[in-house]
């Protein structure tokens, strides 16, 4: 199985939320957690944001995803 990670720029543009946010739901656990690649680098997978952005799009209620 392939995994794909993204780093904090790849995951503020794919959320549109700044880095503030983006921590603050983490510490909620609002948000998934990053996994640590290295002494100083973490990245998300990028399944588990999409999973998020997916939660997000389904928490949305009645609204009619067509245009």
């Amino acid at each position: 199985m392939s995994h794909h990670t993204l780093r904090l720029p790849q995951v503020i543009n794919t959320t549109g939320l700044p880095r503030s946010s983006l921590y603050a739901k983490i510490a909620e656990g609002e948000f998934p957690a990053p996994i640590k690649l290295g002494q100083r680098s973490v990245g998300w997978s990028a399944a588990e944001v999409e999973a998020w952005i997916d939660s997000r799009i389904s928490q949305r209620g009645g609204h009619n995803e067509q245009a």
